[in-house]
């Protein structure tokens, strides 16, 4: 059906993809708050740095309460980072709160604190890579870009390209792929996008995809290739339990619910290892999600 550096399919397959998909997705679209029509370029934006690697229902609850309160880019500006990370709470990687604090005072002091509508401009904030830009420019501002996260990628792969799962990272042959798929008209791929990633996180799962229920069945390449077996690098699944990851989140609880500085002794309850507690407790100071105030004395950042 395609070749690996091509879409290969002539113009009507590709409108009637974009008509098959589109009208699944205005059926069975979740109703989300970053995709209501009074959401916000900056809701879009939260919604997104939380969404990167967190289950929507885990989202939902801390993206409601942080909008609560800071709904305006200059609002979170004005408080100190380690707020953010407070707020950010069990959301897991929070260096993404972070970076969304400082796209916020970037946001503030280089563009009025509105979030920017140039695509360029939103890929130079700090903490937006290619993906986030692409997002906001589409799910915010209905722009034309390719929105390539792990859900669209693996639609592509199983629908278009012919195999189970992508690349473990974004390929060029991936990018021409989307690209070449977007339609014409910016309203139209701003749909699209958000559209293939829904089916992707709904229907063409990575684990059990429900392909008797996929809108695409009939045109599925992995489907009419009789649904060939993964056959590329070992996909290993995170690991949590007993990691520098687990005793991070631990000591980082600890000066969350703490509301100001916490002596080491605090710490060293929380984990029995000693040497891994050091490793991890430096990994935070590290990444600037923890600031040592003097000997054996931490904090969040100010």
């Amino acid at each position: 059906m395609v070749t690996a550096s091509s879409t290969a399919l002539p113009a009507a397959a590709v409108s009637r993809l974009h008509r098959t998909v589109i009208d699944w997705y205005r059926a069975n679209a979740r109703d989300l708050p970053w995709r209501t029509a009074d959401a916000s370029p900056w809701a879009v934006m939260v919604s997104e740095f939380m969404l990167q690697q967190t289950p929507v229902k885990r989202v939902l609850p801390a993206y409601a309460a942080w909008l609560e309160r800071w709904p305006t880019p200059a609002a979170l500006a004005a408080d100190a980072p380690g707020e953010a990370v407070r707020m950010w709470g069990r959301l897991g990687y929070p260096r993404r709160a972070l970076r969304l604090h400082a796209a916020a005072t970037a946001i503030t002091e280089e563009h009025g604190g509105e979030v920017p509508t140039d695509h360029a401009q939103l890929l130079a904030l700090p903490g937006v890579g290619e993906y986030t830009a692409a997002a906001v420019a589409s799910f915010a501002f209905r722009q034309r870009h390719a929105v390539l996260d792990t859900n669209v990628r693996r639609v592509f792969a199983r629908a278009v390209t012919g195999v189970e799962y992508p690349a473990q990272a974004t390929t060029a042959a991936e990018r021409r792929t989307a690209v070449e798929l977007l339609p014409a008209r910016e309203e139209t791929a701003a749909t699209w996008a958000v559209a293939v990633m829904e089916l992707g996180a709904l229907v063409c799962t990575a684990r059990g995809p429900e392909c008797g229920a996929c809108p695409l069945r009939a045109e599925c390449a992995w489907q009419r290739a009789g649904c060939p077996p993964y056959e590329g690098p070992a996909r290993r699944g995170q690991t949590y339990e007993g990691t520098d990851r687990q005793v991070r989140g631990k000591l980082l609880a600890v000066l969350r619910d703490a509301h100001g500085e916490v002596e080491q002794a605090r710490l060293d309850e929380v984990w029995h290892e000693p040497v891994q507690r050091a490793r991890a407790l430096d990994g935070l100071v590290a990444d600037g999600l923890v600031e040592p105030v003097g000997p054996g004395v931490y904090r969040l950042p100010v």
